[in-house]
């Protein structure tokens, strides 16, 4: 097994700015296969899914090939996968689904360590529905969310509990097999936002313990839309409005509408590209084997990388390091006393390093952590950052807390 970074550089057509990207948590740049992947569908002759033209037949193709691939990345079952414009495009429909079932006396429990996109369906479907809202919040120094936080919030009336694979801005990693042992013990049900955990860990839903597990593919290479994964069987309870003449057959009738046929191959070509990204080649058929292998090479090398930008932000005085969660993916979130942090998102702008500030939709934990709505400066890595990209950051920074 081999992490060549320089190879993967070349395979990144943005990185020619000469730009250091910590921005990938809002969304990674993509390597040319994908873009090539995304072209030569949209120019190939397709029309709606079917069995008769070559045309129907491509866009057949297309999306079965699409669900077999996010099967392999997340190890779950091809035929419960669910395609839709956004994660929280999808929440939402997977809200309203199961409130439906919901009513006074009910509860549904969210995270303030949650994007806003795991909170605000929860929040809205709940009180639609006259159930009751529990929060569970979070170590405001170590920004660590535990089990014992969630399990102090269940009851026997606990119909559903939300809660993030890895937050998108301080990284923090919960426990969530555990916690959905907690949650299945009251017989509720568990989802979770893996938006931001899935580029940087091999992941495993059943393992995980989630009952629906959400993530968006151009947080790993791909196009922008997302998805929602769960078990056929738990699809096949749920009901969604739906137009009259769409089919009533699971997983399609939660895609309301045309699928983008394009952006589903390119998600196709952002998971093989994964599994190509360490794999010396052996079991080459098995695509689920090599994201495994490529996925762990990927947490090794951010992780080192991580530790020598921790080493660095600590070292220069005014930086504030908001939470410092023991299990994390590669993302910090700071400010610098005395600059507005907008001032310090522009400065490295200015030196070619994006970095933005932000609350980035993670909205109760910015306040949670006395941020306001503003948030702090956020530097994410991902598996094309490099250790020249990481002191250019740590430069900048060092220049705007002089």
């Amino acid at each position: 097994m081999t992490f060549d970074l320089e190879r993967i550089r070349k395979d990144f057509p943005a990185l020619d700015q000469g730009v250091a990207f910590f921005d990938g948590p809002g969304g990674t740049q993509v390597p040319r296969q994908v873009g090539e992947a995304v072209a030569e569908t949209m120019t190939s002759g397709i029309s709606n899914r079917g069995s008769v033209t070559a045309a129907e037949r491509r866009a057949e193709d297309v999306v079965a090939g699409a669900r077999r691939a996010v099967a392999d990345l997340l190890g779950c079952d091809a035929s419960g996968v669910v395609f839709a414009r956004s994660m929280t495009q999808a929440t939402y429909d997977v809200s309203r689904a199961l409130a439906k079932e919901w009513g006074p006396g009910d509860e549904v429990v969210v995270t303030r360590l949650d994007h806003d996109g795991n909170v605000r369906p929860w929040v809205q479907a709940a009180e639609a529905a006259g159930a009751t809202l529990r929060w569970v919040g979070f170590d405001r120094l170590t920004a660590e969310l535990t089990v014992d936080d969630v399990r102090a919030e269940l009851s026997a009336r606990t119909r559903l509990v939300a809660v993030t694979g890895a937050s998108n801005v301080l990284g923090t990693r919960p426990d969530v097999p555990a916690i959905a042992e907690a949650v299945h013990a009251v017989g509720a049900l568990l989802y979770v936002d893996g938006v931001h955990l899935t580029p940087h860990a091999p992941v495993d839903v059943a393992a995980l313990g989630a009952d629906f597990y959400a993530c968006s593919p151009y947080k790993f290479f791909g196009p922008h839309h997302g998805l929602v994964v769960a078990a056929p069987e738990q699809w096949a309870r749920g009901r969604v409005d739906k137009l009259l003449p769409s089919t009533d057959v699971v997983p399609e009738r939660f895609e309301l509408g045309t699928l983008p046929y394009e952006l589903l191959a390119g998600t196709t070509a952002a998971i093989d590209y994964i599994a190509g990204l360490a794999s010396d080649g052996a079991g080459a058929d098995d695509r689920r084997t090599r994201v495994l292998e490529s996925m762990r090479a990927v947490e090794e090398h951010e992780d080192r990388l991580l530790a020598r930008l921790l080493e660095g932000l600590r070292s220069i005085d005014g930086v504030v390091l908001h939470g410092s969660p023991e299990r994390r993916t590669p993302t910090v979130f700071f400010s610098v006393d005395g600059c507005d942090d907008r001032a310090v998102y522009e400065h490295l702008a200015s030196v070619g390093v994006n970095a933005p500030a932000s609350s980035f939709y993670a909205l109760e934990a910015s306040r949670w952590l006395g941020l306001g709505d503003t948030g702090a400066v956020r530097a994410g890595l991902a598996p094309y950052t490099s250790a020249d990209d990481v002191e250019r950051l740590l430069a900048g920074v060092a220049e705007v807390a002089k």
